[in-house]
Parts: C-alpha cells; structure tokens; sequence
C-alpha cells in the first residue's frame, strides 16, 4: 500500500491524498505489525468527538478544533525529547500524545479532513504549522505550541525564534505545502535522526522511501549509496554512486563519490 501512494505522490505531490494514512503506512516499516486501520478508526473516532464543537465562523471553528485537539485529548509538543524518533510516526504521536510540528498537524490534517474543514499543512522555515482554510478566509495555528492562533507577523516572530535569523512573511511562504512535500519532510526528519545516531539500516530506509517520492533526484541517490557503503551494504551501493556520477559528473564531490564507487566495487569483489 504504502508503494502505491508514494508512487502517487510521485507523480502529483498536490494529489487529493490523505497524509495522516500515507504517515500511518509509512510507520509500518518501524512496526510491521502495526494495524493501520485500528489508528485510522481512532482518528475518525477523533474526528467524530470533534465534529460536534464546530460551529460558527472560521476562525471559530479553527480555534474549536486547537482547543479539542491540543487541550482536551492533551496532545502536545515534545520539547524535552524533540529528536525521539517516536515523534516522527504518527501511530506513537496517536498513542503517546507527543509529537514534533508536522507530525501534530498531520494530526490536525487528518483529524480536519474527517470533519470537512479544509486543514493544510504550511512549511514555515524550520518550523511546521497549520491553516483552516474556507473561501477567502484563512486561520493559521501551531499544533506545536498548543494550536496557539497566529498571525503573519506572529509567524515571522516564531521563525525567528526558532531559526535565530530574520523572517519576512510573503504569501508564497504561507501557501499550503502539498502532500508530497509534507511526506518528504517527515522522511527527511527520520533520516537525520537516524543519520546522526548512525543507524545506517534505517537512514537507508528512510532514503529509500524519499527516493520513490523523487525518484529523478540524484542527490538522494548519492546520499543513499554513501549510507549504504557506511553500514556495510556496498554491493546495494553501487547502481546509486554510478546513477549519480552519470546525472553530476562535474559536480564538486563527483571526485569523492568515484574514490567511494571504487571502494565498493573493490569490497565486493573481494567478497566473490
């Protein structure tokens, strides 16, 4: 299932796609045994509860969903263990009512879309927040920071916050991420996580799923060769650092990636 709705986003990152099912069936890598319609059923039981508080206006109606959401069921932002992995499939944020920004407004996407308001997901520089959108209005909230309301200016505040750099807001920085985007920042969150605990099976994992996103993209492909000759799969690594060299032979680590493609031909033929 979960090839089949990359293999979606691949070619129509803005398909009318629901995220939280394509997060669910991506943690089944993590958890094999995991019941994706078990979680689907909490989040239409989620759905359902919340249905029965909107009324009125937008932003009403925004406000009511953060207020359900972030202060009744008490989900909330890990802040003390923010690189837990667990906060970046969203069965755990489900079971253990923490997460990071995406994986919250995933959350408020999935729980959104149950109930027929229009939530999308927008990708602030180093932070992720939330829009309900009806007509020509629009509502931004953080489901990190409790589904607090903000405002432009308030967005500009948060990203300098949080990136320690200046931020101006423009509409192109407020448009809704598509789906395909949001997939491929979740995966890239798991990837430096695992990258930086030198997990090298599970990197590869999460670059293997970014890769079927963006398949065209000779970067990952690099990427995924140098993690896979790291965590010992040379053999795996080769077809990658050659697909590579021959989409970027002149780029300025094409010299580092052919000392690195010879080194995996030359553990493989050792080992035949």
């Amino acid at each position: 299932m979960i090839d089949a709705l990359l293999g979606q986003l691949a070619r129509d990152p803005a398909a009318d796609i629901d995220v939280a099912e394509v997060a669910l069936y991506l943690a089944t890598d993590e958890y094999p045994d995991l019941s994706v319609p078990e979680y689907l059923a909490r989040l239409d039981e989620l759905a359902g509860q919340a249905r029965l508080l909107l009324a009125g206006r937008l932003r009403r109606q925004t406000l009511r969903l953060a207020r359900f959401l972030f202060d009744d069921e008490g989900f909330r932002g890990n802040r003390a263990e923010y690189y837990d992995p667990r906060n970046s499939y969203l069965n755990d944020v489900l079971d253990r009512k923490l997460g990071i920004p995406i994986t919250l407004s995933v959350l408020a996407i999935g729980v959104g879309r149950r109930i027929g308001l229009d939530v999308v997901g927008v990708g602030l520089p180093g932070h992720f927040i939330a829009k309900a959108i009806a007509g020509d209005e629009e509502v931004l909230f953080d489901p990190f920071h409790g589904g607090q309301l903000l405002t432009p200016a308030g967005c500009e505040q948060l990203v300098q916050k949080v990136t320690g750099r200046p931020f101006a807001v423009t509409v192109e920085s407020l448009t809704p991420t598509p789906p395909g985007l949001i997939v491929m920042r979740m995966l890239n969150n798991l990837r430096s996580i695992y990258a930086s605990a030198e997990d090298y099976g599970r990197t590869a994992r999460a670059l293997s799923r970014q890769l079927q996103l963006a398949p065209d993209d000779a970067g990952l492909r690099r990427d995924l060769g140098v993690t896979l000759v790291r965590g010992g799969r040379p053999g795996a690594a080769i077809d990658h650092l050659k697909a590579y060299i021959a989409a970027a032979p002149y780029a300025d680590d094409a010299v580092d990636v052919r000392e690195l493609l010879a080194r995996a031909l030359s553990d493989v033929a050792r080992w035949n």
